[in-house]
């Protein structure tokens, strides 16, 4: 049989592409793009005393869009994060493209009106060497199913800069304890997020979705307890004493391994911030890891800035090196 007889070839999920409206470059490498699926809720009906019940598709359902990605986007998607950060709630309108072996496209799904609706910050380890990802999530007011047009996709670029970033390229700060903060080792994973509410209007089919109030979780990390002793003694005065040393300010930097300076690639700066919890790790004579203590920290407003290599520089302490 011929290749016209057995119909359109499959194609694999392993090529894709993703594009925004108003952004001519390609925005970059992503690791997955998954969600973006349609559901209708199904209405029944029943009248009066009969048995006979009668059922129709009520409103049409977007499944949010998660993006998994690294260091490899381009300048546009990293700005769109500051604006979600910033609480702007700015909305886009772009193309999720599948394509086949030979990244042609072959299907479209257009949506538009889509806003950053959480962002996960990746668990950052000292010791980890693996690859680092962050998960972006979209909430869409509308999705379209296209046939691909069988065009070329935008190849990704970044797929060495992805590599860069590792769970072990960090530098965690907090402004008056530069001592202490040297060899922080762990940060959780956290994710913050917009809410989003949505409202029917009309006779419109879809629901319209607006942003609303920020949701900045807490941070916790972890550092050796002989580095511990300064955060413990501001945490006795404002958690015990009651005195008011200041609330605390700090940064997440990542950075890369492929220059000597190890420039930082974006930050994430947190303000208004003060601990809540400190945890020394469990004694135990048969183990030979290093004493920790773990701070969790509460924060009022975060701010996500992209840096690109041009960052703070050498960093004075690789939290790896311990």
């Amino acid at each position: 049989m011929t290749n016209d007889q057995l119909g359109p070839r499959a194609y694999a999920a392993a090529h894709f592409g993703l594009e925004l409206q108003g952004v001519d470059e390609e925005l970059g490498l992503f690791r997955s793009i998954e969600g973006g699926g349609l559901k209708c809720d199904v209405m029944t009906y029943q009248n009066g005393g009969t048995y006979e019940r009668l059922r129709q598709l009520g409103k049409p359902k977007f499944d949010d869009i998660k993006i998994q990605l690294g260091m490899g986007m381009s300048e546009p998607f990293y700005n769109w994060i500051a604006e979600f950060f910033s609480g702007k709630g700015t909305r886009k309108n772009g193309t999720i493209v599948a394509a086949d072996f030979y990244y042609n496209e072959r299907a479209r799904r257009e949506f538009s009106a889509a806003l950053i609706k959480d962002m996960t910050f990746p668990a950052l380890n000292a010791t980890d060497k693996n690859p680092a990802y962050m998960t972006v999530s979209l909430a869409v007011e509308d999705m379209v199913f296209k046939k691909g047009g069988g065009e070329p996709i935008k190849m990704n670029k970044g797929i060495n800069t992805q590599k860069d970033w590792k769970s072990c390229n960090f530098h965690f700060s907090i402004d008056g304890f530069p001592d202490a903060c040297k060899r922080v080792t762990k940060v959780e994973s956290f994710t913050v997020k917009q809410n989003i509410l949505e409202y029917a209007s009309g006779g419109r089919r879809t629901m319209s979705k607006t942003p609303s109030a920020m949701d900045f979780p807490p941070i916790s990390f972890s550092m050796p307890a002989v580095d511990a002793q300064p955060l413990l003694e501001h945490f006795k005065k404002r958690g015990v004493d009651g005195e008011v040393p200041g609330r605390l300010h700090g940064q997440i930097e990542t950075f890369n391994n492929e220059t000597e300076a190890k420039n930082s690639s974006f930050k994430v700066e947190f303000f208004g911030a003060d601990i809540v919890n400190a945890q020394h790790d469990k004694s135990d004579a048969g183990t030979d890891e290093i004493m920790q203590v773990k701070f969790e920290l509460y924060v009022e407003s975060m701010k996500f800035t992209y840096l690109n290599g041009s960052g703070s520089g050498t960093l004075e302490t690789d939290p790896s090196q311990l």
